[in-house]
């Protein structure tokens, strides 16, 4: 017997008992779209966070405030504006390991441009900003010197900024927008970078705290929200870390023993870290998920054996025929190899059905790829052979005159 005739065999074993077969094959089914889903979920949230961390740049640290106290309760970090513009020139000049840095402040307004208007965050920087996190331009300029000294009615859209407001084929550039009554000048607009970022709207920093932010935001003219600050090299970012808190901690005049007044986060390390307890969860989920592949092996061994017992007499006449033990053993993995494929095909589909409905319904992003579809096949053939095994192998060393006398 050929292997495509033991598949021929067991289609047609299958097909006379469809409902007991679907049933059997159900466990195979749920392990499978368990599987390919938990995968598509899994790696969509690794790519999400890939984008946010090459959204971010290469090689930046955070600087934010530390937390205030109020009536004795530490409030949340940066409720206590401690970071100023002279600390981030500080930085620049004495810490040599930082290629550049930019204090910012931000808050949220209405932009309006002609009939169309958009809430989204403006933030007031420098251009050292864009330099920080390699944010180049789709079109038109950074701020200038001037503008950037004598708080300069100009404004940088994101891309999602500049879509809303203006049509298709429309250059921003040049164009009049308000934020808060506020005209201003559209000098340049960014590349895209990550959706959640290229919502805002970048003014010059002075401008911001003259016009928009500062009176709102109780802090006085030197102060900023963060500092980001470019390193040089992968290799230096501990150094330059441990540099700022010490440059830091001199200026604040924080005494010894106390806790600093700021915070310097790598936000991409952060991430990555992050990006490893996602992979860890999805490979803890797909551990759980193949239990249903156990418990769907055990349901074939199961149905299998009993498939045995009620064609004993077959089996006798295939033996007194001249069928061999290893034409027996072949045709009964053949039908679990059967079960297995079929449970998997469906569960694939499945599996693709519904992470795609899981993205569309709760807005995640997820990503199907062929190696987690094999990996699940390939476990479902896995568990086809290795439950299979024990009834083909029964059925094979079946005596054909014992056989022969069932009934």
């Amino acid at each position: 017997m050929t292997m495509l005739q033991g598949f021929q065999i067991a289609l047609h074993a299958l097909r006379l008992n469809p409902l007991r077969s679907f049933l059997t094959m159900l466990g195979i089914v749920i392990g499978v779209a368990s599987i390919v889903t938990v995968f598509a979920i899994g790696a969509g949230a690794q790519l999400r966070l890939q984008e946010q961390i090459r959204s971010i740049g290469a090689n930046v640290l955070m600087i934010i405030p530390g937390a205030a106290y109020q009536g004795g309760v530490r409030l949340k970090d940066g409720s206590k504006l401690t970071m100023t513009e002279s600390d981030v020139q500080a930085i620049l000049e004495q810490i040599p390991e930082i290629q550049a840095a930019a204090g910012s402040i931000a808050g949220t307004a209405q932009v309006i441009h002609e009939g169309k208007n958009w809430n989204t965050t403006i933030n007031g920087t420098t251009t050292a900003h864009f330099m920080v996190r390699d944010w180049q331009l789709a079109a038109g300029r950074y701020f200038s010197g001037a503008e950037e000294a004598g708080a300069g009615k100009v404004v940088i859209l994101g891309s999602t900024v500049a879509r809303e407001l203006f049509p298709a084929g429309d250059d921003p550039v040049g164009a009049q927008i308000r934020i808060m009554k506020v005209p201003l000048e559209v000098v340049g607009v960014l590349d895209r970078k990550d959706p959640a970022q290229d919502d805002v709207a970048f003014v010059p920093l002075a401008t911001a705290k003259l016009r928009f932010l500062g009176s709102a935001s109780n802090i006085n003219r030197d102060s900023v929200a963060y500092i980001i600050a470019k390193v040089a090299g992968d290799g230096q970012m501990a150094g330059a870390r441990a540099e700022i808190e010490n440059l830091l901690r001199q200026r604040h005049r924080v005494p010894a023993g106390q806790e600093d007044d700021f915070k310097v986060q790598d936000p991409a390390a952060a991430m990555e870290a992050q990006q490893g307890a996602i992979r860890t969860v999805a490979l803890l989920l797909v551990a759980i998920a193949s239990v249903s592949l156990l418990v769907g092996g055990i349901s074939i061994m199961n149905v299998m054996i009993v498939s045995v017992t009620e064609r004993t007499r077959e089996i006798g006449i295939r033996r007194a025929l001249g069928g061999r033990m290893r034409d027996i053993r072949l045709q009964f993995i053949c039908e679990a190899l059967v079960l297995c494929l079929l449970g998997g095909a469906i569960g694939v589909a499945g599996g693709v059905t519904l992470s795609m409905t899981v993205a569309r319904m709760a807005g995640w992003v997820t990503s199907i790829d062929g190696q987690a579809i094999g990996l699940a096949l390939g476990f479902s053939i896995a568990t086809g052979l290795i439950f299979g095994f024990y009834p083909a192998h029964k059925a094979s060393r079946l005596s054909p005159i014992e056989a022969l006398k069932t009934e």
